[in-house]
């Protein structure tokens, strides 16, 4: 197994590298630099002043230097956490935006992400193990009508109803300001409380599709000889079931679990939006409108290290559930 481990350590530290080669190239392709954008956006009455511009490019780092020097500079400034200094929270630079705002997002996003998956999963085995029942009419189609609406719309929905008609929750926000958040139990129910209608909407729009998947898988799987047999040996349905059928059902979806965390730390930045919560959505529309481009390219490559961080944890969850790759880890 450690061979394995190692073979896919190394294949996502080459696919690290490729993507902060990417991340660095990209605003250097694109004309004039971020300096200027900044220069003109917010220094107009100053534009024909070059020295005063030469100074905002020299406090954000962009200089002049061959590209493979930048590329040099850019690499060591990632080692030692130096990312660049944000225009839009100045003098706060990129690495500490991104630790404040990471671990809201890391947590809103991956509790969501596994409510769904696991209700979403066990409604599919359902759906498929009973099909024509009332469980395979009724959900699948309603998850997936939930899901048609745009995440703003239903964010603002569920913002509506269950904050400001009924008030049972707050209407936006990651604390309550005078409740700072900690491990005692008033700042986590606190915390809580603020996270539900966020992880709520991330939920309604991306459960359908566990559901579906899963029953189509789970309705395939039902047909292999190997469960035929273990019905024969006279097992339970519920060995059957969850033992070899959704066992071996829930393969594909773990692949479809690791794509799904990545889409969602990045693509939600609407949800996160409504509700101000204070993650990389909320950061990230503010560093768009404003231009800040040091923070974007920090919070692209944030959203990229946790795409490769969860297909390598997928990665290893599959060691424990397919024998198969087991055995082609030790051979």
């Amino acid at each position: 197994m450690m061979p394995f481990i190692l073979r896919r350590v190394g294949f996502y530290v080459i696919a690290a590298w490729i993507g902060v080669t990417i991340n660095f190239l990209l605003p250097r392709l694109m004309p004039g630099d971020a300096a200027t954008a900044a220069f003109a956006a917010q220094y107009q009455k100053l534009s024909s002043n070059p020295a005063a511009l030469e100074q905002i490019r020299a406090a954000f780092g962009i200089t002049d230097d061959p590209i493979w020097v930048q590329y040099g500079q850019y690499l060591g400034g990632l080692f030692t956490g130096n990312l660049g200094v944000s225009y839009t929270f100045f003098p706060t630079s990129v690495s500490d935006v991104i630790a404040q705002s990471l671990p809201w997002t890391i947590a809103l996003v991956g509790c969501a992400a596994l409510i769904a998956f696991v209700i979403g999963s066990l409604v599919g085995i359902l759906a498929a193990w009973r099909r024509g029942g009332f469980v395979d009419t009724f959900f699948p189609p309603f998850a997936l009508f939930l899901g048609a609406f745009p995440a703003f719309f239903l964010g603002l929905l569920l913002l509506y109803f269950f904050s400001v008609q009924l008030g049972w929750l707050p209407s936006g926000h990651g604390y309550t300001p005078g409740i700072p958040p900690s491990w005692q139990w008033t700042s986590i129910l606190d915390l809580v409380s603020h996270a539900v209608l966020p992880a709520a909407t991330i939920v309604f729009i991306s459960i359908g599709g566990w559901i579906l998947s899963m029953r189509n898988t789970m309705v395939s799987v039902l047909n292999e000889d190997y469960i035929t047999l273990a019905e024969a040996r006279g097992l339970s349905q519920r060995r059957v079931m969850f033992g070899y059928a959704a066992r071996n059902a829930l393969l594909p979806q773990l692949t479809g679990l690791a794509l799904a965390l990545g889409f969602l730390v990045g693509g939600q930045v609407l949800v996160e939006y409504v509700y101000t919560y204070p993650g990389l959505g909320s950061i990230l529309a503010y560093a768009v409108g404003s231009k800040d481009y040091p923070l974007i390219q920090g919070m692209l490559l944030a959203v990229t290290m946790c795409v490769l961080a969860a297909n390598f944890l997928i990665d290893i969850a599959y060691l424990a559930l397919d024998p198969r790759t087991r055995e082609v880890a030790v051979g």
